[in-house]
């Protein structure tokens, strides 16, 4: 259960503007992490405007950002993020379920290219252990320019808050009672 009360749309007419831009935001949806965050209008809006250009204004391709995102959220065990994004949003970018499986141990799996074995490899560091060895790093500086490492760090970091906030206030999963 929800540590904090969600936010109802209906009770707080004051909020209609930012709703209405969450809404807008959010392909009309109003989620439970938006109806959380709304106990605080400046992060739910900033939160929005944050989390949209990290997921929709980055030069990262969509399977990569859906890889990066689902295996922070095993690591993290935030079941939140999970249902969010499987499988809807990861078929959506071309991540099939096998390979959302296959995300909780990625090392032993045959389905990541090179590449994504780089970009798990630089999650895994940043979300376990923080900091980031010279040789994770120097792999994914392979396959990546600056901006492209900016942005799948701003990424990795931005979900893994994501998470945090997430598990620390229980925030319900869509759909289930209260």
């Amino acid at each position: 259960m929800a540590r904090v009360a969600f936010i109802e749309e209906d009770e707080h007419p004051e909020l209609a503007e930012l709703i209405a831009r969450i809404r807008a935001g959010r392909r009309g949806g109003l989620l439970n992490v938006y109806k959380t965050l709304l106990n605080s209008p400046p992060l739910a809006a900033t939160w929005l405007e944050h989390l949209n250009a990290v997921r929709w204004k980055t030069q990262l391709e969509g399977r990569l950002r859906e890889l990066v995102v689902i295996r922070i959220a095993i690591l993290n065990r935030t079941d939140y993020v999970l249902n969010q994004h499987v499988p809807h949003l990861a078929l959506a970018d071309g991540v099939t379920i096998e390979e959302c499986e296959a995300l909780k141990d990625w090392r032993a799996s045959s389905f990541f290219d090179e590449r994504e074995r780089a970009v798990l490899a630089y999650a895994d560091a940043m979300t376990r252990e923080v900091s980031v060895s010279d040789a994770v790093y120097a792999d994914v500086r392979r396959h990546f320019d600056d901006q492209r490492i900016v942005e799948l760090t701003v990424l990795i970091a931005s979900y893994n808050m994501h998470n945090r906030v997430m598990r620390a206030l229980e925030v319900d999963l869509e759909g289930t009672k209260r």
